[in-house]
Parts: structure tokens; sequence; C-alpha cells
């Protein structure tokens, strides 16, 4: 196991800011649907304290970057109300979708940034970590595992039978994440690290880069 600080500082800065940009605009597009939960609990705020999971935030992001596999994680879920939202459950999925999207967005502006400046020195290294982070948050969490985002798209195509299971699945909260996450890591890295190549390979096609 090698222990390279750097690269972890890295890794939770890139978190952090991925984190609260994932974060805030779960909170930003629920208000602009009508539910403002998440303000009423402090939750439309870039500082990181008011959104931060030591499990998910801190340690499981370090533990992945010091064995050096995909980085993904997130974050105290932001509360909202899927009955005070317009539109229902497309609605709420809009709410959910909104975290990883970011991160996608954030992914894809890195990237570019990456070409432009190149993979040398800190500004590239720190910009390659960012694209990596940005793209473990996105993969994790479009996973339509209730409290995952992901599963806010399920709960707007799904049968009655399986909302009722998924909202089940919901009430244990992380809990369901955190068994997933140290009984699974192995299958799950590789699900992830497949996502995660699948989307550089379309930044690369877009950008016009090869990926080395």
């Amino acid at each position: 196991m090698d222990f390279d600080v750097t690269y972890v500082v890295m890794v939770l800065v890139a978190v952090f800011a991925s984190m609260v940009l994932h974060e805030l605009m779960h909170g930003l597009t629920a208000y602009w649907l009508g539910d403002a939960t998440a303000k009423e609990n402090g939750r439309l705020s870039l500082n990181p304290i008011r959104h931060i999971d030591p499990f998910l935030t801190i340690l499981l992001p370090v533990m992945l970057a010091i064995f050096h596999m995909p980085i993904f994680g997130g974050a105290k879920p932001v509360p909202f109300r899927p009955d005070r939202v317009k539109g229902g459950e497309w609605g709420a999925a809009l709410v959910g979708i909104a975290g990883p999207l970011t991160n996608l967005v954030l992914a894809f502006g890195c990237f570019g940034a990456l070409v432009l400046f190149g993979t040398a020195g800190f500004v590239g290294q720190f910009l390659f970590v960012a694209v990596m982070v940005n793209l473990g948050f996105f993969a994790f969490n479009i996973l339509p595992i209730p409290p995952l985002d992901g599963s806010r798209v399920l709960y707007a195509i799904a049968p009655e039978g399986v909302r009722r299971a998924m909202e089940f699945i919901e009430q244990m909260g992380l809990i369901i994440i955190f068994v997933i996450v140290l009984i699974l890591s192995k299958p799950l890295g590789i699900v992830l690290g497949a996502i995660i190549n699948f989307i550089l390979k379309i930044f690369a096609a877009i950008f016009g880069v090869q990926l080395v």
C-alpha cells in the first residue's frame, strides 16, 4: 500500500468541493420546485460542514484513495418533501438527479481544462483527480438503490409494489449503503469503474483526444 499524502489531500479537496455543489443543487432544485425544506434546515449553503457525513465524505474516499481504487462517496442527504415539489414523482426525480448531473458537468469542465493545460504539474494532477472524483460521485449516486439519487428516477417509473419495497429500504437510510460498500466493495468497484471508463471515452471523443 503506497500512501501518497499529496494525492489524498487533493482527493479530499475535490471531494469537499464536489460534495458541496452536489448537495446544494439538490436543495436549490427542490426550492425551485416549491419545497423549502432544505432552506429551512440550512442546507442551501456552501459551507462543507453542513453537508459532511464522516464515513461517506471523509473516511470512505480516503480509504479508496489509499488503495488506489475508484473514488466515490456522498454526504448527508439534503432533506426534501417529495409531496411538496411540483411535478410529483417526476419533480422528485429531477431533485434527485440534479446532484449527480452537477458532478457530471464538473467532470466535463475539468476534463476540458485538463486537455487545455495538460497533466503535468500540480494543476494538471489536481484536474485529473477532480475529473475522477466527480465521475465517481456521479457513477455511485446514479445507482438505483435507496436512498441514492438514482432511486428517485426509479420511483417515478416503478409500479406501486416496487415503490413500497423501495420505501421500506429507504427507511434504513445510509445503513444500507454502508452494508453495500463494506460487503460488495469489489463488485461495486468493478461496476463504478466500468461506468467511469465509459464516460471518459465519451469525453475523450468530444475533445478529440486519446486516453492514455
